[in-house]
Order: structure tokens, then C-alpha cells, then sequence
């Protein structure tokens, strides 16, 4: 019976999923990376790379179900605090331990997928505004379009059905560049 639910529950994780064609980002071509972007790399030139794997994850309801799991368990366990009051700096992007703004949620989702084994240039920092500030987010490119992992909501959605207006990503060929975007793409 266990189980038959557990089954039952990847099929709603996966079915919102299925219900309709997914997007993909269309890039419009280059983009300046964030400032603290530059030292992030430096420090953890690891989760700044996007070199190795697939540029695409086949989603089954094994990876989208990790993609929940991970989304869920970061979210639980960092709590929100400004970059000013958690490093006395405006802009810096690191992997927090126990506080941390949206990139730092962004980056420990990004190095837990790594970790499990998610190939690094299917997964991508990406920049957007929202009701006017900047907010980052992890985007994972799937066959069933480009998911976001966000720390705003516990929810994995396709970034086009998100309330942000994104700009830019970084390079699936060279993560230390980074790329515009240019709208969605249908799947």
C-alpha cells in the first residue's frame, strides 16, 4: 500500500508537468553577469561551472519528485536574511549554512542536484525582477522545458508561469558567461 501511494504521488508531482507543453528559454543573445557573480566564481569554481552531462534532464517522476525534494528541504532549511545583514555586504553570492537571499538558495539547490548527480550544464543560475528587485533562481533545463527551483515557493513550475521577468542565465556552454533572454520557446 506504502507503496501505491508513493506512486500515486510522483503521478501529481509529475501530471502538472504533463497537462501542458512546457517552454524553454530563447536566448537573445550576451549578458553581463551579476557583479558578486565574479567572486563567487572564484571561490567555488565548481558551482559556477556548467561544463559536463546532458544540457538536458529527461524528466521521469524519479528526477521531477528530487527536483520537490530538494526544492523542499533548502527552503526548510535556510532561512531568509539579507546579504547586508548576513555578511554587513550588499551584493554577495556564496552557499549558506543557515541564513542567505535568493542566489544563495539558488546556488545550494544548484550544488545538492550536483551532489546527487545532475549534470552541471543542465542547471543554471538565472536573474529576474520582481515587483521591481532583483531575485535569482535555479533554472533546470528538462525534456519537459526549463523548471524553475525557487525560494519563494515550494512549488517547481516552468519559469513562464512564474510571476518574475527574467533577463538572464547563465551560458549552458561556459558558465562564467552569461546569456539575455529572449521569451519563451513552446516544447
Amino acid at each position: 500500500m506504502k507503496r501505491f501511494i508513493a506512486h500515486v504521488c510522483l503521478l501529481l508531482i509529475a501530471a502538472p508537468m504533463a497537462a501542458h507543453a512546457g517552454t524553454t528559454m530563447k536566448i537573445g543573445g550576451k549578458a553581463f553577469a551579476p557583479p558578486a557573480f565574479a567572486s563567487f566564481c572564484t571561490r567555488e569554481p565548481t558551482l559556477c561551472s556548467t561544463k559536463g552531462g546532458a544540457k538536458t534532464v529527461s524528466l521521469q517522476a524519479d528526477k521531477a519528485s528530487e527536483l520537490q525534494q530538494v526544492n523542499r528541504a533548502v527552503n526548510a532549511r535556510i532561512r531568509e536574511r539579507s546579504d547586508l545583514a548576513n555578511v554587513g555586504k550588499d551584493d554577495d553570492w556564496r552557499v549558506p549554512t543557515g541564513y542567505g537571499d535568493c542566489e544563495d538558495f539558488a546556488i545550494l539547490k544548484k550544488r545538492e542536484l550536483l551532489k546527487r548527480g545532475w549534470p552541471a550544464s543542465a542547471l543554471l543560475l538565472t536573474v529576474a525582477r520582481y515587483h521591481g528587485a532583483g531575485h535569482t533562481v535555479l533554472t533546470v533545463r528538462t525534456s519537459e522545458g526549463d523548471l524553475v527551483l525557487d525560494n519563494m515557493t515550494n512549488s517547481v513550475r516552468d519559469w513562464s508561469r512564474t510571476p518574475y521577468d527574467y533577463f538572464a542565465r547563465q551560458s549552458q556552454s561556459n558558465g562564467r558567461r552569461w546569456e539575455l533572454i529572449g521569451g519563451a520557446q513552446e516544447i
